[in-house]
């Protein structure tokens, strides 16, 4: 965490939560997602939701890019968040915690570029969607890796064990959407 943040967190210990602007994308994006985008539905469809998902404007500008991906952490309870100086902002995630990258070197890497470590556990599901555990966390591996991660599978690096996307939130400890759950 940066250590401006950490200041301004002491300064001003009472800054109240923020839910439901900010999302993650299954290509490891980043989204804004103002009061009139919030109104339109939810950042993503969860199991059982009807009706449209509103995913907002995707963030292009490097820095705070840069800056989201510095400070972004979970709670206890499972809620990614990105700690914007003293307010702590969740983050509503369309598949994962973590968007996996499989560079050429062999590594897993984090959409944040975070060495993810060894893979401990491979997982598919229903969709054909590629998980990997490791011990940074539970993340989907990104579409475009998708050729390198089947060479993986085929060279017996993964075995793949099938899982459903509604048990997801649970083998990871991960909330999708604080936003759901948000106080008031």
């Amino acid at each position: 965490m940066d250590e401006i943040v950490k200041a301004a967190m002491a300064k001003w210990p009472n800054v109240p939560d923020c839910y439901g602007w900010l999302g993650l994308d299954a290509r490891g994006h980043w989204y804004m997602r103002d009061d009139h985008t919030q109104a339109q539905g939810p950042f993503a469809r969860l199991p059982g939701d009807e009706g449209p998902a509103a995913k907002g404007s995707m963030l292009r500008h490097d820095k705070l890019i840069e800056f989201i991906q510095r400070n972004y952490a979970a709670d206890a309870q499972g809620r990614w968040f990105f700690q914007n100086g003293p307010q702590r902002v969740f983050v509503e995630l369309e598949a994962t915690p973590y968007i996996w990258r499989l560079p050429p070197d062999g590594e897993v890497v984090a959409h944040t570029g975070t060495a993810a470590g060894e893979v401990q556990a491979c997982l598919i599901d229903e969709a054909g969607h590629l998980y990997l555990r490791t011990p940074l966390g539970l993340g989907r591996v990104h579409t475009a890796d998708m050729a390198v991660a089947a060479d993986r599978v085929e060279a017996g690096q993964w075995v793949p064990a099938p899982v459903r996307q509604i048990d997801l939130p649970a083998i990871g400890g991960f909330d999708p959407s604080p936003a759901r759950g948000a106080p008031g």
